[in-house]
């Protein structure tokens, strides 16, 4: 993978890791387009550059990670919101690694999410005014953010329809699954790396380690405007774009499997 690889694929996940519209989807069709051999330094460039996207969460919201005053409030209802995906994902890592080498899958759920997300400002459209986040909003949405464990189905629309289903507004959905999105993505890309630094050593990062800053950098950049852009989107014309989206994205790929095009999960 070159420079201009690296750059158009930390493009592609910035712009979709926030988005309802699966970033696995994206960086499958990314790295068949590109012709990128999905190598062990592709999976763990791929992984490593969440923490870019990551950072830009935290820059972007800076005061709600480091307001003192609800320091414990805050972080205890995203450990909340966090623990039902890190028991599942612990007890059920090998099965979703399984479901995850599935481009049919993740395909599938594209066209499937997407037809939901069609009707989903119809179906939870009325927010209630009380908008605090309680444990029990919390737990709600973490369960549903393990559906995300099914490729193709996309950790930030199962947390934001998990946050709307308990009457939160869209925008109040939306921010809440970015904060969660923190210590879901970072233990995730965390453990990833340990297993390959474990099996490979540190040798890839020293060969390589230019392609880990440019990719991490232009994630963190991307993600940034991403967010803007969905925050505002989402707030005026609701989800329905983005399930129009998903179903011409999965398509595609769909599409691509049946004309015997090879696609790998990166």
């Amino acid at each position: 993978m070159n420079i201009f690889e690296t750059i158009i694929i930390a493009i592609v996940e910035g712009l979709t890791e926030f988005l309802p519209v699966s970033s696995t989807g994206h960086m499958i069709l990314a790295q068949a387009l590109l012709g990128i051999e999905s190598t062990g330094f592709v999976k763990m460039f791929t992984v490593s550059i969440q923490f870019g996207a990551i950072l830009s969460v935290i820059i972007l919201y800076w005061k709600r990670f480091f307001q003192v005053e609800k320091f414990v409030d805050f972080y205890g209802k995203l450990l909340i919101a966090f623990l039902p995906a890190a028991v599942l994902g612990f007890v059920f890592g090998d099965y979703v690694d399984v479901l995850l080498e599935s481009v049919a899958v993740v395909a599938v759920m594209l066209v499937v999410g997407g037809i939901f997300m069609l009707f989903v400002d119809a179906i939870f459209n009325k927010p209630s005014e009380d908008q605090r986040m309680d444990w029990k909003r919390a737990l709600k949405i973490g369960f549903c953010q393990c559906i995300a464990m099914i490729p193709g189905v996309s950790r930030s629309m199962a947390t934001i329809v998990g946050g709307m289903s308990t009457k939160l507004t869209r925008k109040n959905a939306a921010e809440f699954s970015f904060f969660l999105a923190v210590p879901t993505m970072a233990a995730a890309a965390g453990y990833s790396m340990m297993k390959f630094i474990k099996g490979n050593g540190m040798q890839v990062f020293a060969e390589h380690w230019d392609k880990f800053l440019i990719g991490n950098i232009v994630a963190f950049v991307v993600a940034m405007l991403a967010i803007k852009f969905f925050i505002d989107f989402l707030t005026k014309y609701g989800f329905k774009a983005f399930g129009w989206y998903r179903i011409v994205v999965g398509g595609v790929i769909i599409v691509l499997l049946l004309c015997d095009v090879s696609l790998s999960i990166v």
